[in-house]
This record gives C-alpha cells, structure tokens and sequence, in this order.
C-alpha cells in the first residue's frame, strides 16, 4: 500500500515525496492507522523496518491538527515524548523526526547524558513541540524543573526491550508519575516476550498488539554463517574474511569493552583499520569515530552490545558474533544491524567449543538450527574438549527450555 492511502496531512505527504518514500511498510501499514485512531498500541517489529516513521507520522500529522485548532498559541509546549536507550538512538530518532516535519512548523528537540545539561536547557526553553530523551538525563531535567510534561499527549517508548535490559525500569516508572494520565501510549520493540508484556500493563491501556513478524525471528534477508575453530584463532579468521571477501563497514561484537579493545589492537596489528564503539569512550570519540565508519575511513567497528542499540548505519552488510551473547534476544539485535529497508546482509558467527552450551540455547529460542560449517584454513583441533557441568550440556539445556516452555519452576535441591 502507498502512503496516499493513509489518509496522511498534505504537508507530511509532500514531504514523503521529497523523500522518496512512497511503499508503505508492513509495520507502518499497520501501526499508522491505529495511532490515527487514538488507541494505544504494542508493536514488535525488527531493526530497519521503518518503525520510526510508524510512530513519528500520526504524532506529527496530531501535532498539525492542534496547531489549526489554537494557532495563536505562542510559547510551544511538549507534546510529544520518545524515550529511548541510548544517545545513538536519539540522534537517529531525532534526524529522522526532523526530516519528517520539515517544511512544518513542528520542532523537535534531543537530550541524553554524556554532553552538557545547561546546554539542553537553554534548548527547552525556546519550547519545543517533540522531546526526543534518554531516561536518566530527561529525569534530570525534571528534577530541575527545565520542562514540564503536563500538555503531553503521546509517550513513545522505543526499543522498550533494550530499556529493560539496561536496567531503565526504575526510571521509567518516575517518568510515568509526570505524565497526563489521559495520554496516548506507543511501545516499540525488537522483541515482544513475557516480559515487555507483563511490563507494558502499567504503560499501556487496552493496547492494540501489532506483529509484523513471527516472534523470536530475524529478518529473512539475513543470510547467517557460523564458523567452528579455535577461540585462539578468530581474530585470524576476521582479518581474512574482511580481506579476501572484501569487506566495508562491518559491525563486530565483542561481549566486553576489554574484549572490543584487545581486538582492535590486533585487528590494526594484521592491517586492519578498525575502532572500538563502548561507553568507556567519550561522546566526542564515539561520535568521531562513528562518523569516521559511516565515511568508510574505517572498515570494522568493534562495538559491545550496550554501545551499538540503535546504530543505524546504510548499507551495513556484514555483522560479526566474536562470541554468542549470553542473552539470546541480543543475537537477534545484534544481527538486526544488517539487512535494513530490504537490502542483503549477512551475520557471521565465529564459534569456538567453550560457546557450544550458548548454541544451544540460542537454537532452542529461535527454533531452528544455525548451519555451521568449517572455514578452509582455520579448522578446528578436534582433540579440543568442552569442560560442561552438569547444568551446562547439551540434554540439560534442552530440559531447561523445555521446562520455561511449559512455564515450569527449575528445581532446587532439599537439604
């Protein structure tokens, strides 16, 4: 379907042909018309599927209808909230709110940690009709009463998930105490799973569920490989991937901050450009070094999970597990990096015998199985043996899955 069959405002439809937007996707074919129609809703959708613009549209296309209705209006008031994990996320939410509305007279307006809060202040108090926030630093604001909320119409939580995984539940909780409660609520994740649904009951009110893709699911223009070798051997095999097949901007997983700086320094040691991505680093260098990825000045990025939520880099074709991630719903983020607005990508896992209980549970959560193979050059040392505990092997893991599927309490021993 068009975007002309949405029934959108005349000034954001000019604006999506400037853009060249004109396919509606699956989720914004779903979610705009029940936005329009003032429901809550709860909507899954992976990485790159356009969500932003799912949201973003119908609150620009309220915010139109207001301005008409009290145009004499002077001081603009918050109208809008998207929350979001991270400054990265930020910055792309806010661009891509701003590219909507231009040639409006909505504004829009960022604030996250990291960077000076007089700064952001000063911002605010020019008023602004959208706040786009990370939820420590918009609780700071609050604190010092640079804003108010109390006009607030629609709260957004995008990428709810990777809130809770950050551990943003307490912050979230004394956001909602400063909100209408007569509001429209939008939630956005990666991953709809019991626990963005046993959370969404203080958000949302009588939501509609919208799923654009089988739950636990990557995108299906992903082609996924993993290697088998050597953990001592990886680092090897990544620089002649990136040699011999010749890749650009590929996006490498580390699971520590220690892990993604020792890889760097061998990566450069094998003549390989390549720059850590952490929250070690300061916003200044990540911005920088992001820029430098998004130029092609570098070819990997070496980033940790918590670091890389909400990168959105055009045309990322390659992604990298250096190790599984213990969280099996990170896999899938992770290699949501890859394959956006319908291009090719493909994820490369380098999996050595220590990461085999991890396989597992990962194919247990995806329910299918990851094809595996051997990279000529760097196979494996069969003698190698995994050391498992008895909570650890393979049949054990099965039953643990097994178990939470049937919504079973794990055992305990009696003394």
């Amino acid at each position: 379907m068009s975007f002309a069959q949405l029934s959108l405002h005349p000034t954001l439809m000019a604006r999506l042909a400037e853009l060249n937007y004109q396919q509606a996707t699956p989720i914004q074919l779903n979610a705009i018309p029940v936005i329009l129609s003032g429901k809550d809703v709860m909507a899954g959708a992976q990485t790159g599927t356009g969500k932003t613009a799912a949201f973003a549209l119908p609150i620009l296309q309220s915010i139109l209808s207001q301005q008409v209705l009290s145009p004499n209006q002077i001081t603009k008031v918050i109208r809008a909230l998207v929350l979001v994990p991270t400054r990265e996320l930020a910055q792309q939410v806010h661009h891509s709110i701003e590219q909507y509305a231009h040639g409006s007279e909505i504004t829009s307006v960022m604030v996250y940690g990291g960077v000076s809060i007089g700064a952001q202040i000063r911002q605010l108090n020019n008023g602004t009709d959208i706040l786009v926030a990370t939820p420590g630093r918009l609780l700071d604001l609050l604190r010092k009463r640079a804003l108010s909320l109390s006009y607030l119409t629609h709260l957004v939580f995008d990428e709810a998930d990777r809130m809770l995984d950050m551990g943003f539940k307490d912050e979230i909780i004394e956001v909602l105490k400063q909100v209408p409660k007569t509001r429209q609520t939008l939630l956005f994740s990666a991953t709809l799973d019991d626990r963005i649904f046993s959370f969404s009951k203080r958000l949302l009110q009588s939501p509609k569920v919208i799923e654009v893709a089988k739950r636990n699911t990557t995108a299906a223009n992903i082609v996924e490989r993993v290697y088998n070798l050597d953990s001592n051997r990886k680092c090897a095999a990544l620089c002649h991937l990136i040699k011999v097949e010749k890749w650009q901007q590929s996006l490498i997983f580390s699971r520590t901050k220690q892990g993604a700086d020792a890889l760097v320094k061998q990566m450069k040691l094998a003549g390989v450009s390549a720059e850590a991505f952490h929250a070690d680093l300061s916003q200044a260098v990540r911005e920088q070094v992001l820029n430098q990825f998004k130029t092609g000045e570098l070819t990997a990025l070496v980033a940790t999970d918590v670091a890389a939520r909400g990168l959105d880099i055009n045309e990322l074709n390659y992604v990298v597990n250096m190790e599984l991630p213990f969280q099996v719903e990170d896999y899938v983020h992770r290699i949501g990096r890859t394959g956006r607005a319908g291009n090719q990508g493909q994820a490369v896992t380098l999996l050595s015998v220590d990461d085999e209980p991890l396989l597992v549970k990962l194919e247990t959560y995806l329910d299918r199985r990851l094809p595996q193979q051997w990279l000529t050059g760097f196979e494996p040392d069969l003698e190698q043996m995994i050391v498992t505990t008895r909570k650890t092997t393979k049949s054990a893991l099965k039953q643990q899955a097994r178990k939470k599927a049937l919504g079973q309490r794990p055992s305990r021993n009696k003394k």
